[in-house]
């Protein structure tokens, strides 16, 4: 065997923001390892409806 040893997480440790879009929480995914400081929104749907949505909140 090579001797690694399996590291253990749980959701709640890892980091979450909140959706500029949407106002829903949302949790760091892999894929925003390297670009975390520049998400802003939940989801491409989020991304695209930007302007809509927070017309529509208010």
């Amino acid at each position: 065997m090579s001797g690694k040893v399996a590291k253990r997480f749980t959701k709640a440790a890892l980091p979450s923001k909140t959706c500029v879009t949407c106002g829903r929480p949302f949790a760091w995914r892999k894929k925003w390892e390297k670009v975390w400081d520049e998400v802003k929104y939940c989801s491409d749907r989020c991304r695209e409806n930007k302007s809509s949505m927070v017309r529509d909140r208010k």
